[in-house]
């Protein structure tokens, strides 16, 4: 029996029980009056049926997105965890990051030319790794990781030497 079946089924006998007796009716002399609707009419009981189409309607549970700059720290922790990397490793990643753009993949520095979340100089350097640099964060992290591996060993490498000179 679907689930539409029952309930109709049970609405039914909510109906009835309100018409029987209300509080000291069951849902047993409920079944029996609409199965039994003669012979109660016949004892001086007005009983009615009323049917009614119930229509319940699914509802999905939506959920907002995560930000960017959320998704692009999972991400970016994801990578930085796939390299065997501790987690102070990404402490570092996060505060580097977040002094030079905030995490935000659009972030340009109008002085100087860079772009994007790692701050590329010039920001098309990021295009060795995938055309879609300038839009995917995703693209940009890859980039930073591996700009930060080859030249600092290491996010707190490239941190402290953001540290000692205001850049990497």
């Amino acid at each position: 029996m679907d689930s539409f079946s029952v309930l109709r089924k049970t609405a039914v006998a909510v109906i009835a029980i309100s018409v029987i007796g209300g509080a000291g009716a069951t849902p047993a002399m409920a079944e029996q009056s609409t199965t039994s609707q003669d012979a109660q009419t016949s004892q001086g009981i007005h009983v009615a049926t009323w049917k009614m189409r119930v229509t319940v309607k699914a509802r999905k549970i939506q959920r907002a997105p995560a930000p960017t700059r959320t998704r692009s720290k999972a991400y970016a922790f994801r990578l930085v965890s796939r390299r065997a990397w501790p987690s102070t490793q990404f402490q570092c990643l996060d505060s580097l990051w977040t002094r030079e753009s905030n995490w935000n993949h659009r972030a340009y520095n109008a002085g100087s030319g860079a772009y994007g979340i790692p701050q590329a100089l010039p920001g098309s350097k990021m295009g060795y790794v995938a055309e879609d640099w300038r839009f995917n964060p995703q693209t940009q992290i890859r980039w930073g990781l591996r700009y930060i591996k080859g030249r600092y060993g290491s996010p707190c490498g490239a941190w402290g030497h953001f540290q000692s000179h205001n850049w990497y």
